[in-house]
């Protein structure tokens, strides 16, 4: 039986995927397992100084930390992670050690793609232009990209905007690097708040790839309310709906 999504409820009719030519995909918690990555590292770091928490309660608080480590003036990836680490500390009552506060920044290039991710970008390639559009590092995507199992024709990275999702200013250099007008355009992200949000602000429709997480609805990133224009569970049900396969 065909994945059935959950469509934005204002929509008389299921999506036209006629009417893009490019998807723009957040990668990490929509391609790339970030909780599987997140989760064990931090609860490394907990462990080795008697401390625990359960997993939605680390997802909560990653996402409340990084987000303020994203505010103000930018700073690289790299050193937000770090900084998640420090505020980690803080809050438990330790002090991380170097190599702990390197370990979450470490540990991105061996984070590796969900099960649906690679067939599913092969499957839209056929007919799309694919690109990303990720809070990350230059040379930390470099590592991830080799998994993903495509070439993408754009890149943008929070490194290159310096500035982080929801900024606008990473929609923007993407339409700009593509070439392309927003009507042209979907976005598919597991965030509301980074990626669906701003992206409808610019005109850009957005898919919400709403994965199973240990903290349902939200994962790691700030909670928000927003109706995406297409709600799907998985990026495999996506790749069906966009190329009828």
């Amino acid at each position: 039986m065909p994945r059935l999504p959950v469509l934005w409820k204002h929509r008389a009719l299921p999506m036209d995927f006629s009417a893009f030519t490019t998807i723009t995909f957040d990668c990490y918690g929509t391609l790339i397992d970030w909780e599987g990555g997140i989760l064990p590292t931090l609860r490394g770091i907990l462990a080795a100084h008697r401390q625990t928490l359960p997993d939605a309660a680390l997802l909560e608080l990653y996402g409340d930390f990084e987000l303020q480590a994203e505010s103000g003036h930018y700073q690289s990836y790299r050193d937000v992670l770090e900084s998640v680490v420090r505020q980690f500390g803080e809050r438990c009552g330790f002090q991380p050690s170097p190599a702990e506060r390197r370990a979450l920044h470490e540990s991105v290039p061996a984070w590796l793609p969900f099960a649906d991710t690679v067939v599913s970008l092969q499957k839209l390639q056929e007919r799309y232009k694919l690109a990303i559009i990720s809070n990350i590092d230059d040379d930390l995507f470099d590592q991830t990209r080799k998994h993903l199992g495509v070439e993408f024709s754009a890149v943008i990275t929070a490194q290159q905007a310096q500035s982080y999702k929801p900024s606008l200013k990473n929609f923007r250099l993407a339409l700009q690097k593509i070439g392309i007008e927003p009507p042209s355009l979907l976005h598919a992200g597991q965030s509301i708040y980074h990626d669906v949000i701003p992206a409808q602000s610019l005109g850009i429709c957005a898919v919400w790839v709403n994965r199973k997480s240990a903290r349902p609805g939200v994962g790691a990133v700030k909670k928000a309310n927003g109706q995406p224009d297409l709600e799907v569970p998985d990026l495999a049900t996506l790749a069906e709906l966009a190329t009828g396969k």
